[in-house]
């Protein structure tokens, strides 16, 4: 079986994305949210907020967490997402959640996303958990 590569898409210019801010896109009639970081480097994820059902991750605090190291060792530190609603995070990488409120842990969906010759480009489809 043979694995296929995502289909990109060419979502805007970098330059039409403010650092450590959302932008929302429309892919395929399913709303993502794309994050342009400090380093210029980009993220995207759903745009639904599965605690509130709501589509405003887009408008969510782009951030950073430490995840745990080993022993003595210091973590890795990963670029984050927390919900302008009831203020959950997920790590941008992976869709975990990093801090549910105290409730259940509803992860996201996040999709592949990268820089080409100044272009975001975004995988039509997510690689992460639930929509």
């Amino acid at each position: 079986m043979t694995t296929q590569e995502p289909t990109m898409i060419d979502i805007c210019a970098l330059e039409d994305l403010s650092v450590e801010r959302g932008a929302a896109a429309l892919l395929d009639g399913v709303q993502v949210a794309v994050f342009r970081l400090v380093d210029d480097s980009v993220r995207a994820c759903q745009q639904r907020d599965p605690y509130s059902g709501a589509n405003v991750l887009s408008r969510g605090l782009v951030g950073s967490h430490e995840l745990p190291g080993e022993g003595e060792e210091p973590g890795e530190i990963v670029p984050t997402i927390a919900s302008p609603m009831y203020k959950q995070a997920w790590n941008l990488d992976t869709g975990e959640v990093l801090d549910s409120g105290g409730g259940q842990k509803l992860p996201i969906a996040v999709h592949e996303a990268e820089v080409r010759d100044g272009r975001v480009l975004v995988s039509a489809r997510p690689r992460g958990a639930a929509v």
